[in-house]
């Protein structure tokens, strides 16, 4: 499923690329931006990505249906700035999430908080037709647990990432109620920081009502200055950690399964080109040091200890092709990677894997992000945080 997330996620970062400003019904007005409360209410699928979810579990049923509900403050902007014209007069904002999954025994009932963005591909008189991304926080869940919840390995920890993506449909009732048809993937993962970690996938349809607080809002519309394509160059020091289950060893099952954790940092250097306010292309390179690569552990005198192995065999070099929707200060980042060197082993990832991430640009030379690496389009590696800085190859 994470598979069919990355293409809605590469289909909702692409599109926007071509959709243009619909001038329709836009006029000259206020620029401040307004606020709606949306509820939310979802009831769909979960892929059977794993064991747990497959049968494996005290109930040994397929969990296979989820609903959530969600509550989320937006911000209507209006084109005071040209990035708001650009997309179309988007919406934005924060959202509180809660899941239940049927198995609370199991799973708990998590919620979270999460950040989304909402932006029209067209514009009607009544209806509009959006994409949304959404990434956040949730928290609350039943985690792994080797004496008391020992069957699910879809969550190692008590929280985990969200990621989600979808499309919905508009439609104005009234001058200030909305509401909302559409679908969305939505992917829960803590990043392999605790294992087990399989995750969990679903897709449901989204029905939502909601509140202007606000009448009918008035979008500027003035001309955009052409883009003068420029270059950059991003250079980013990253650190993170992994989570490793030694299943051989001879221990009691709590330390066991506590795991080891080992540190992996590293450095990347990326060439961008931004072709228009939206888009930017590239290609990078990252140096990683990581810790769990051939390591061993052993029990002595009933304590876990651990062998890293050789500085040289962690070394890890990786190639990618960048794409970045840049969204004002936000960008969201698709980097298709294929690890150039390291040391070949058994039963290691695949040479081709995959980079999703965020940036915040604090400055216009300082950024903050956050990248999840995964191979098979579904097993995270680790998550890496990013600070770094960016130099301006050419004037725009």
């Amino acid at each position: 499923m994470m598979k069919h997330l990355c293409k809605l996620l590469l289909l909702v970062t692409a599109l926007p690329v071509f959709a243009k400003p619909d001038t329709t019904r836009v006029a000259a007005g206020s620029a401040s931006p307004k606020f709606a409360l949306q509820a939310m209410y979802q009831n769909g699928y979960v892929f059977a990505s794993n064991p747990f979810l497959k049968g494996v579990n005290a109930e040994s049923v397929r969990i296979n249906s989820f609903q959530a509900f969600s509550l989320k403050l937006s911000l209507q902007t209006t084109g005071k700035k040209s990035w708001e014209q650009s997309y179309n007069y988007p919406q934005y904002g924060l959202g509180l999430y809660m899941a239940d999954f049927f198995k609370h025994r199991e799973i708990g009932v998590p919620f979270g908080l999460y950040g989304f963005f909402n932006a029209p591909f067209k514009r009607w008189n009544r209806l509009v037709f959006n994409y949304e991304l959404g990434f956040g926080a949730t928290f609350n869940w039943k985690s792994f647990n080797p004496v008391t919840n020992q069957y699910n390995v879809s969550i190692g920890a008590g929280e985990a990432f969200l990621i989600d993506a979808g499309l919905n449909l508009q439609y104005r009732l009234f001058k200030r109620v909305e509401v909302q048809f559409g679908f969305s993937l939505t992917h829960f993962s803590n990043g392999a920081l605790k294992e087990p970690n399989f995750g969990f996938n679903t897709i449901a349809p989204k029905l939502s009502i909601k509140y202007n607080f606000y009448d009918l809002p008035d979008f500027i519309s003035h001309p955009i200055p052409k883009y003068s394509p420029s270059g950059e160059w991003l250079f980013a020091l990253y650190g993170g950690a992994k989570n490793v289950i030694f299943d051989s060893l001879n221990a009691a099952l709590l330390e066991k399964y506590e795991g080891v954790y080992y540190p992996v940092f590293g450095f990347s250097v990326t060439f961008n080109r931004q072709l228009n306010y939206k888009s930017k292309i590239g290609v990078g390179i990252t140096l990683t040091y990581d810790g769990a690569v051939n390591a061993q552990a052993a029990v002595d005198a009933g304590e876990v200890e651990t062998a890293g192995g050789k500085f040289g065999d962690k070394i890890l070099v990786s190639i990618y092709p960048s794409y970045e929707l840049v969204i004002h200060k936000v960008s969201v980042i698709l980097q298709p990677a294929f690890y150039l060197y390291r040391k070949k082993l058994l039963n290691q990832s695949p040479v081709f894997h995959q980079r999703v991430g965020l940036k915040y640009h604090v400055t216009d030379h300082i950024f903050l992000g956050i990248t999840l690496v995964a191979y098979k389009f579904h097993i995270s590696d680790f998550i890496e945080w990013n600070i770094g800085y960016r130099l301006n190859w050419s004037s725009k």
